[in-house]
């Protein structure tokens, strides 16, 4: 008879585990199935998910609760005021004025909804990648509202994200700044207001480092670093012309005189257009890359040409040239602790963002990834562990910094007077880890409530419910 050593029935163990949390697994996943198809109206087409829409938030009141405003400081026991998706007040002795919708958040912590400044939840595609340059394209042609990954971004408490282009190009597509506003129309999740912006990127993705072409086509350009360099100066250049050609037609227009033939207006390019924005500082640049080398590279390029880089997105090797990316103005948006997945994030460090962060950077931590966006506030986390940056600025690289770098600062990113009422709301301090959202609100709007929501426990709970009620069934049948 063979024994076994405790490792071995550890592994055992493990072994029948894993089989009953399977089995359990796919009872939930039945549950939930259900549960999603019961919330459609009898004679609609299935949806894959669905809640209710959450009713217009004219009067609210958040009481009792510690509020994380990033902006002055924490209020113990305060009070948030809503009033048309506003924040109307905050403080310790804010009054609730009758007829509001009362919030009690006693032994919970309030926060600035998440801004996820790099993203690619909720579209139908990513990457338009036939061209080295496709600035024409937009993001806003291809979101997907019903996308559960949205709504499992408000459960880690996240209202914004930047909806970005792939990084297949030197000169991607026009972003779309979203608010997760889940189950509205796809328009309805546009931010209101915020700046426009388009994705560069550098680097191995761009000049197709790790892809075969098919056999029979060519490889596209660029190949090289070098190359991409070419392309964006080429880009701008052509930009450059074309701004000129509408210049001096508007100049052409404006000095006709009556009886005189109208000039013929040059011929309108989408690509060019939207370069031309950039240049005029009337869009923003989100640049994918990792190495300090490259970096240097577009802050050089941009500074040529006149325009200001917005964000630089991941910026691994940041820290190298953290000094050069603070005198340009521009912005990092980085992972806390993400690397090793290719040749060119090699030289990545946890500490990259308090060190940028020293330096005079302003720093976001990002997801890049639907999963990673459910616990941003763990991320921002890291960097207080990973360099020392202290709670505020933490709290920042996931709120306020980000809302800078897409220029929507004055709506959003804090928790002040006047500002949209975008909220997360926790169990306990965001950076403890047992902490959970438990609520989140866009717009005053309650979109995620975990006490409503379809979350593990609940779907254990029906599952429960459903063995319990069959126990009294079967035990009927077997005494007849």
């Amino acid at each position: 008879m063979k024994t076994r050593t405790p490792e071995l029935q550890s592994c055992r163990g493990a072994e029948v585990s894993s089989r009953k949390v399977a089995g359990v697994t796919a009872a939930l996943l039945c549950i939930a199935g259900t549960t999603f198809l019961r919330a459609q109206a009898p004679n609609q087409t299935p949806a894959p998910f669905t809640m209710p829409i959450p009713p217009a938030a004219h009067l609210v009141a958040i009481t009792n609760a510690t509020i994380l405003t990033v902006s002055h400081g924490t209020i113990p026991r305060g009070t948030i005021l809503i009033r048309e998706g506003k924040i109307a007040a905050v403080g310790p002795d804010v009054a609730v004025p009758a007829g509001a919708q009362v919030i009690d958040a006693s032994g919970k912590y309030v926060m600035p909804g998440i801004i996820d400044e790099h993203s690619h939840a909720g579209a139908e595609a990513i990457n338009e990648g036939t061209h080295s340059v496709t600035a024409e394209v937009r993001m806003t042609d291809v979101i997907r509202q019903d996308m559960p990954t949205l709504y499992w971004q408000l459960a880690g408490g996240v209202t914004t994200i930047n909806l970005l282009h792939g990084s297949a190009n030197t000169i991607g597509g026009q972003n779309a700044v979203l608010k997760l506003r889940w189950g509205l129309p796809a328009e309805s999740l546009l931010f209101e207001g915020a700046p426009p912006g388009i994705k560069f990127a550098l680097g191995e993705n761009v000049k197709q480092s790790n892809f075969q072409p098919a056999p029979g086509r060519e490889r596209r350009y660029p190949a090289t670093r070098m190359g991409v360099e070419e392309v964006l100066r080429d880009a701008f250049t052509r930009a450059v012309a074309y701004r000129r050609e509408w210049q001096q037609y508007e100049t052409a227009r404006r000095a006709v005189r009556r009886g005189q033939a109208e000039p013929i207006p040059p011929r309108r390019d989408l690509q060019l257009d939207a370069l031309v924005e950039v240049m005029e500082g009337r869009r923003l640049v989100h640049a994918h890359c990792y190495r300090a080398d490259e970096i240097l590279m577009l802050l050089r390029v941009a500074h040529d040409f006149g325009f200001r880089i917005a964000s630089l997105e991941h910026v691994l090797e940041g820290y190298k040239v953290a000094d050069e990316i603070a005198a340009a103005g521009t912005g990092a948006s980085t992972f806390s602790d993400f690397w090793g997945y290719k040749l060119e994030a090699y030289d990545a460090i946890p500490y990259n963002a308090a060190l940028m962060t020293q330096r005079g950077v302003v720093v976001a931590i990002n997801s890049d990834d639907g999963e990673r966006a459910r616990r941003l506030f763990q991320d921002a986390a890291k960097t207080m562990h990973f360099g020392g940056v202290s709670e505020t600025d933490a709290l920042k690289m996931i709120t306020l910094n980000p809302a800078r770098m897409l220029g929507v600062e004055a709506r959003v990113g804090s928790i002040d007077v006047g500002k949209d009422a975008d909220l997360a709301i926790f169990n306990g301090h965001p950076f403890a880890p047992a902490s959970r959202v438990e609520m989140t609100l866009v717009d005053g709007r309650v979109f995620f409530d975990r006490n409503a929501a379809p979350t593990l426990e609940h779907l254990m709970q029906q599952l429960q419910e459903q063995r319990s009620r069959r126990r009294p069934a079967a035990a009927g049948r077997g005494n007849q």
